[in-house]
């Protein structure tokens, strides 16, 4: 059903007003009357089309809470529990009085993100570059002239060992087998788990023959319970417990038959979308997760685009759609592009691109412009320090494309909180000297 309207405000004489319990010189209370709440109230009805049931919770609650959840490095849990703490995050969202409960179970806004997907996130990242505009922290010329850089935007999976993956597929089957009722001649539940300890003390060692031997070993107990569960098949009904079944045997299938240098390895069981990334670090020479494109401004650094690009596309062939998205999102095309050496052979003729190296064609300003291009590089930086962007806990490649778009949006939400509060500085400074000009009272002169 869909949402319900915020309700009224009633004049209650027991309960104090938000409005008066804070401080309206707060940046959290600028932003709030920046942003267009109605606009969310009104799109995200769309992806309610039944007419019964319980309405659904306030948008301007869930979008303010997904704001506040990626501008302060929160997750589910951690935001609404600050929710019931903070007035400003209460005012943030929409509410009237003072709250004492959580406005929702953390498990709705799993549930919001799935329903409204990447085109309802999306819309989140355009409110806050309108609300940039409207504070000023970006103006109309600074979105026509951009950065573009990809990044690796890790899952939250462990480490894909080999050992560690054939005992996980073992331990999948045995616990599938023992919900269907099945008994398998033979689990390894005390052999696997000691041989997986001794794949790790062979590797420490250096021993890489042992190595081997005890992987081939675990490779074959896992082997074995997936013939044995194979040959039982038949035995399970049909039910969502048998295409688990199904799905848990294909995977194991293809995880015993992949090789060192196969292509489309599996390195998860849970998410089988993850690929292997080397990005030319020194520290990480490996990076397991999914590739996203990041579009920001040259002057300021604000986040115009985001888009994650699954299966490890080359970084030319990601600058078109980014592009495309940012033409989207800000109703402007960008007249310069500036992009590293990575970008060559994009093949784009819409706009202007630069790329890191280029001495042909370049005027002064072109060449001051290109200079600017690494300032994306620290925006990334503080988008995995300050925000959540290092790790996606969101499952598949849908989460991959939501989870980035949102930490864009918390990216935007800290750069204009931080224009706010510059602003309000230097207003305070200014003020100070009108008042007080060389330590001694500023008198205005009175009119001849």
């Amino acid at each position: 059903m869909k949402p319900h309207s915020r309700a009224s405000e009633q004049d209650d004489l027991l309960r104090p007003k938000l409005v008066g319990m804070i401080d309206p010189r707060h940046e959290l209370v600028k932003l709030a009357a920046l942003m267009d709440w109605e606009f969310f109230e009104r799109e995200w009805a769309g992806f309610f089309p039944s007419t019964t049931g319980r309405p659904a919770t306030s948008p301007r609650l869930v979008a303010g809470l997904m704001y506040l959840q990626h501008a302060f490095k929160l997750s589910d849990e951690a935001v609404v529990a600050r929710w019931v703490e903070y007035p400003y995050y209460q005012h943030f969202t929409g509410e009237t009085f003072f709250q004492h409960r959580p406005p929702i179970d953390p498990s709705s806004l799993v549930r919001w993100r799935k329903r409204i997907g990447e085109e309802g996130v999306e819309w989140l990242l355009t409110k806050t570059i309108d609300a940039g505009r409207v504070s000023g922290t970006i103006t109309d010329d600074s979105l026509k002239r951009i950065a573009v850089d990809t990044t690796v935007m890790k899952k939250n999976i462990a480490h894909p060992t080999d050992a560690r993956l054939y005992e996980r597929a073992r331990a999948l089957l045995v616990g599938l087998a023992n919900k269907a009722g099945i008994e398998l001649r033979q689990s390894y539940a005390r052999l696997a788990p000691r041989l997986v300890i001794r794949v790790g003390r062979y590797a420490h060692a250096r021993q890489f023959k042992r190595m081997k031997k005890a992987l081939r070993r675990l490779k074959g107990y896992t082997g074995r319970a997936r013939r044995d569960l194979r040959c039982h098949l038949q035995e399970i009904p049909e039910s969502p417990l048998r295409e688990r079944v199904l799905d848990a045997l294909s995977r194991v299938g293809r995880l015993l038959e992949q090789g060192p240098k196969s292509k489309d390895k599996l390195y998860s069981l849970h998410e089988p979308e993850v690929d292997c990334i080397s990005k030319g670090k020194a520290r990480v020479r490996y990076e397991f997760g999914t590739k996203v494109s990041l579009v920001t401004t040259l002057d300021g650094g604000f986040v115009v685009g985001a888009r994650s690009f699954p299966g490890n596309p080359y970084d030319g062939h990601t600058l078109a759609p980014a592009l495309e998205q940012v033409e989207i999102l800000t109703d402007t095309r960008p007249d310069l592009v500036v992009v590293d050496r990575g970008y060559r052979g994009h093949g784009v003729e819409t706009s202007h691109v630069l790329i890191s190296g280029q001495r042909r064609g370049l005027t002064p300003v072109l060449a001051k412009l290109l200079k600017r291009r690494s300032a994306i590089e620290p925006e990334i930086g503080h988008m995995k320090s300050d925000g959540r962007l290092a790790r996606c806990p969101l499952k598949g490649s849908i989460g991959d494309a939501v989870f980035a778009v949102l930490c864009a949006c918390g990216h935007n939400i800290r750069k204009i909180l931080a224009h706010i509060r510059a602003l309000w500085t230097s207003v305070i400074l200014l003020i100070l000297r009108i008042i007080v000009v060389d330590n001694r009272p500023f008198r205005i002169p009175l009119a001849a």
